[in-house]
């Protein structure tokens, strides 16, 4: 049954309609070739390798098809996959590797389920799908599948959840009311942990206002907790009404919930960001005399704060506060306190954090902390000192990703005459890390080819990032375009020309 009052709010929401019923790098002489890691199920384990032939086969039945409906994706598969054996694990890294694709994923997700030969769905491989559908504003789509998941009784928190935080990120807050009030329906209980998905999908999106009114019709028939209070706090900071705050926690210690560290620190965030550092630090002060003592994440938060606001020596005094209150700094701390000093321009005092104050206090470095230094230092030109810290790594055996090679791509790009140590990097990205590149490095490597007159390199990346099945971007496929054009490629320039129309890229 609806529970009173919900109506009211719900014909007070502005809303929409409403919701019906219920591969490896190319080096500069070598040809293409690629590599994939393993796929692997939700569970880690690795797939067989039936499953991951299957994986395969379905990504290439989609990408011949990328450009048509989704009932087209569906005709694709059905013609070209119709014997491969459907497992969960092969469903699972199906959905996992489309990212934003959702109408890759919902061509796979019908396909699959029309079958007919005993496969079908699991409730988390349905949560995917409904999830992706609301993230990409699919709306409708995302409410068709809900429906279905309730008829087969598959409907989960979980998926009712995401549902619930893409309706409110829609701005769909009359449908996201809506489907809080009909959980009954679908075999799930309106209680707290529910009530406090609605209120914090509302509050995220800043409607602070509109969540309270829903909180007071609920609360007389749904107890709240902690996490209810908490979920204000966060709101209320969120649109910078830290009174409307504290008197939420004030109403928290009444109820009987002590507030927590969790909840003070949203509070400080809110004063940081409105630069009122001395209410910041009044309030600190204030928690340790009630013996809820700030952690490690809170001092980080104010740190963070005070390098924005380019208070440089105030910044790094908190490591200080944070170890005469008895809170050690952990990596966390560290690798924001050298991210913000290095965009500042204070490239000595980075370099001591890394080399002498991290070591001092016994805190460890991670990928990171790595990665930023190598950043930082690029940023200043100074190559030799990162390749060093590459080596180090490699010592430390701390494996390096793409985020700690493309800086170096980066600068070497944009100095002409090092080739080699572009083609140096990249060999060893891929030899000696064992890694491949993604849409990003890509497209790095071919745009800062073409800016030093290495098109013919820069075609070849082009011409295997296509064969691995990752599509370029338009202004990578411009660029290109441009570049061959002007050098008289026109075999490249045909072949650029035709892969915009397929991926249809035309703008």
């Amino acid at each position: 049954m609806p529970l009173r009052g919900l109506g009211r709010l719900r014909r007070c929401c502005d809303a929409g309609r409403s919701l019906l019923p219920l591969p490896l790098p190319l080096r500069r002489s070598s040809s293409s070739s690629s590599s994939a890691r393993p796929n692997q199920a939700s569970s880690g384990t690795a797939l067989t390798a039936e499953e991951e032939e299957a994986v395969e086969r379905i990504k290439s039945s989609l990408f011949k098809a990328r450009n048509g409906s989704v009932e087209d994706l569906v005709r694709s598969l059905g013609a070209e996959c119709s014997e491969i054996r459907l497992t969960s694990g092969v469903a699972d890294s199906l959905l996992r590797r489309f990212g934003d694709d959702w109408k890759s994923a919902l061509g796979f997700f019908q396909w699959a389920q029309s079958r007919g030969d005993g496969y079908a769905h699991t409730p988390d491989a349905c949560g995917r799908m409904v999830d992706l559908l609301g993230k990409m504003r699919q709306i409708d789509r995302m409410w068709d599948l809900l429906s279905e998941m309730h008829c087969k009784g598959l409907v989960t928190v979980d998926a009712v959840a995401k549902s619930i935080r893409r309706l409110a990120a829609a701005r769909r807050w009359k449908d996201t009311i809506v489907l809080f009030d009909r959980l009954e329906d679908m075999g799930l209980q309106r209680n707290t942990e529910t009530m406090n998905v609605l209120l914090d999908a509302l509050c995220k999106e800043k409607k602070v206002e509109l969540a309270r009114e829903v909180f007071v019709v609920l609360s007389p028939h749904i107890p709240p907790d902690a996490y209810t209070f908490n979920i204000f706090v966060h709101g209320w900071c969120s649109v910078r009404r830290i009174d409307e705050a504290m008197w939420t926690i004030e109403e928290m210690k009444k109820k009987g919930f002590p507030p927590t560290v969790i909840t003070y620190t949203a509070v400080l965030e809110a004063y940081c960001k409105q630069r009122k550092f001395r209410r910041a630090y009044d309030l600190l002060d204030s928690m340790s005399s009630q013996g809820c003592h700030p952690n490690v994440i809170t001092y980080t938060m104010i740190m963070t704060s005070l390098a924005k606001c380019e208070r440089f020596e105030e910044a790094l005094s908190v490591s200080d506060r944070m170890r005469s209150s008895g809170c050690e700094p952990d990596t966390l701390f560290y690798n924001s306190l050298i991210n913000l000093l290095g965009k500042a321009g204070h490239l000595f005092e980075t370099s001591k954090v890394f080399r002498l104050e991290m070591p001092r206090n016994g805190v460890p470095r991670n990928l990171v902390t790595y990665n930023t230094m190598i950043s930082i230092l690029c940023q200043y030109g100074r190559d030799d000192d990162a390749l060093d810290l590459l080596k180090e790594m490699e010592a430390q055996s701390c494996k390096p990703d793409l985020h700690t090679y493309q800086p170096l791509l980066r600068l070497f790009l944009s100095r002409r005459g090092r080739g080699d140590a572009v083609d140096h990097l990249l060999s060893e990205l891929v030899n000696k890390s064992g890694l491949g590149l993604d849409l990003d490095t890509y497209t790095l490597l071919i745009h800062g080819l073409c800016r030093v007159g290495e098109t013919d390199w820069a075609y070849r990346l082009y011409d295997q990032m296509v064969g691995s099945e990752i599509v370029p971007r338009h202004k990578t496929c411009e660029l290109l375009l441009s570049e061959t054009q002007r050098q008289n490629m026109e075999e490249y320039v045909e072949r650029i020309r035709n892969d915009i129309i397929a991926f249809g890229l035309c703008p």
